[in-house]
C-alpha cells in the first residue's frame, strides 16, 4: 500500500487534513444522528472492503481473531462517538463541537490515573486550568460585554463535546491496539474494515434503540445521501486509513497532537461553508483549549515519557480489551 511509505507524522497530519471536513459533511447533510452514523461507515464498507482484499493479495497477513475483535470492539465506540457527536454540533456548531471532541488528547492520561493509580505528569496539570478556562468560554458560560455565544444550545453542546471525547479517546485507543497487535506489518485495511462493519452494525441498532430513524418522502434524500457519501469516502476510507497506518509507529501523544490539526479546520470550514460564526470569547475559548492540549502534549516529549506514555496507553487497552471480549490480560501483545 503506498501509503505505508509515508513518514508516519506527515500520513497522521494528511487524515487529521482529510477529517477535518467530518463535521460540516455531516451538518450538510441534516438528517438523523443514526442515519449519519450508518451512513458514513456503510457506504465506506464496499471501498474498504476491496482495499482489504487488495492488500491480502499482495501478501498481508491474515488478521488475528484478537485484532478482529479489537476492531469490532472499536467500531462499537466509533458508532457511539458518531452519534453523540451529531449532538454536538447541533447545540453548539460544527467547529465548536469538534474543538471539544479533541479533549480526547488528554482522557488518555485522565484514563491511566483513574484506572492505574499513575500520577498525572506536570505537564497535564498545568494545562487542566487553561483548558477547563477554555471550555467555560466555548460553552458560553460566560457573558462579558453583552456577547452573545454560537450556538442553540452551546452548554449542551459542551456536556455533548466531553462525552464525544471520551468515546473519542477509547475508540483510537482501541483501533491501534487492534492494529499493533500484529506485528510489524499489520493488515491496515483490514483493521479499518473491520472495525467500520462494527460500527455499521453497532449504529444500526442504536439507531433502533433510539427511534432515530426517520426517512420519508423528503426531496432532499439525494443530496443527503451525496453528502454522506462523501462523508465516508474523505473521513472513513481515506482519513482514518492515513491515521491507521500512522498508529503504530507514533506513541500515542504524537498522534494526539497531530490530531490537532482537525480542530482547527474544522473551525475554518464551518466559517467558511456554514456561515457559523462563534462569539470572540468562545474563539478565545478555542484557542485556550487547544493551548492546553498542546501544553499536555508537549509533557510527553521528554526523556523516556513517549515509550512510557505508548505503554500506558497499552496497559488502558488492555483491562479495557480483557473486560469486553473475555480475553485474559495476561495474553495481550
Amino acid at each position: 500500500m503506498p501509503v505505508r511509505t509515508m513518514p508516519p507524522a506527515a500520513a497522521a497530519a494528511a487524515g487529521a487534513i482529510c477529517i477535518s471536513s467530518s463535521a460540516v459533511l455531516m451538518k450538510l447533510a441534516d438528517t438523523t444522528p443514526s442515519i449519519t452514523a450508518l451512513g458514513r461507515c456503510a457506504f465506506a464498507l464496499p471501498l474498504l472492503g476491496a482495499l482489504a482484499w487488495a492488500e491480502r493479495r499482495r501478501g498481508a497477513p491474515r488478521l488475528p481473531s484478537r485484532s478482529r475483535r479489537l476492531a469490532w470492539l472499536a467500531g462499537g465506540f466509533l458508532a457511539g462517538d458518531l452519534i453523540v457527536w451529531s449532538h454536538a454540533i447541533r447545540a453548539i456548531g460544527a467547529g465548536l463541537g469538534t474543538v471539544v471532541g479533541n479533549l480526547q488528547v488528554l482522557i488518555v492520561s485522565l484514563l491511566a490515573w483513574l484506572l492505574l493509580g499513575e500520577r498525572p505528569r506536570r505537564s497535564l496539570v498545568l494545562a487542566f486550568p487553561v483548558m477547563l478556562a477554555g471550555l467555560v468560554l466555548v460553552g458560553g458560560l460566560v457573558d462579558v460585554g453583552g456577547s452573545r455565544a454560537y450556538g442553540t444550545d452551546p452548554g449542551l453542546g459542551l456536556v455533548y463535546g466531553v462525552a464525544v471525547a471520551v468515546i473519542y479517546a477509547t475508540y483510537i485507543l482501541t483501533l491501534r491496539q487492534a492494529t499493533s497487535a500484529q506485528g510489524p506489518r499489520p493488515a491496515v485495511a483490514a483493521v479499518l474494515f473491520e472495525a467500520t462493519a462494527g460500527a455499521t452494525v453497532a449504529s444500526a441498532v442504536l439507531g433502533l434503540v433510539l427511534n432515530d430513524y426517520r426517512l420519508g418522502p423528503d426531496p432532499s434524500l439525494w443530496p443527503m445521501l451525496g453528502w454522506l457519501a462523501l462523508l465516508a469516502l474523505t473521513s472513513q476510507v481515506i482519513g482514518w486509513l492515513l491515521i491507521t497506518v500512522s498508529m503504530p509507529r507514533l506513541p500515542a501523544g504524537m498522534i494526539g497532537a497531530l490530531l490537532l490539526v482537525q480542530p482547527a479546520g474544522s473551525v475554518a470550514l464551518s466559517y467558511a461553508f456554514l456561515g457559523e460564526r462563534p462569539s470572540a470569547l468562545q474563539l478565545a475559548g478555542v484557542v485556550l483549549v487547544l493551548a492546553g492540549v498542546v501544553v499536555a502534549v508537549s509533557g510527553a516529549g521528554a526523556g523516556n515519557s513517549e515509550a512510557a506514555s505508548s505503554r500506558r496507553s497499552t496497559r488502558i487497552i488492555r483491562q479495557a480489551a480483557g473486560a469486553s471480549t473475555g480475553v485474559s490480560a495476561s495474553k495481550s501483545p
